[in-house]
């Protein structure tokens, strides 16, 4: 389960190439065709830059486990790239990232969270986590969250 050893920093160029693999990976695991969306290589030009934030959860080794990004688009937060290495899911990772990103939005003063959930086939199983904190569907592929300061 997700405990002291476990910990989720910002993104730093250090965890690219980790990060890049563990984003592979997973999408290994859901049977994609691994490729890689052009804001993973360029994290501080799709997000810091902008004022927004990109956050990794590292392991007691140091390794990437999770990633959660966070665009601010006016009053709304749209959330990007919540991943979790496909051995660790069900620990409490996505949760944790999850909430990491609402409470930035929140300090951003945004009023909603919207999210894309990909392929319905890929991706089932975001539906039930997203699900189960709160989202609901706008349309059969996006999910958002009312949120208050």
């Amino acid at each position: 389960m997700w405990g002291d050893t476990m910990k989720i920093i910002k993104f730093t160029p250090k965890y690219r190439d980790d990060l890049i693999f563990m984003v592979l990976e997973a999408k290994n695991a859901l049977k994609r065709i691994p490729t890689l969306n052009p804001d993973l290589l360029d994290i501080d030009e799709y997000y810091f830059n902008k004022g927004d934030m990109f956050w990794i959860a590292i392991d007691e080794n140091d390794r990437v486990i999770g990633s959660i990004g966070c665009n601010i688009e006016n009053n709304s937060a749209v959330l990007h790239r919540l991943y979790v290495k496909h051995n660790m899911k069900r620990q409490g990772i996505g949760s944790e990232l999850l909430k990491t990103a609402e409470n930035f939005a929140k300090m951003r003063q945004c009023e909603i969270i919207k999210l894309h959930l990909g392929e319905k086939e890929t991706y089932f199983e975001s539906r039930f986590f997203y699900s189960g904190h709160g989202y609901v569907y706008d349309d059969s592929d996006h999910m958002s969250k009312t949120i208050y300061c």
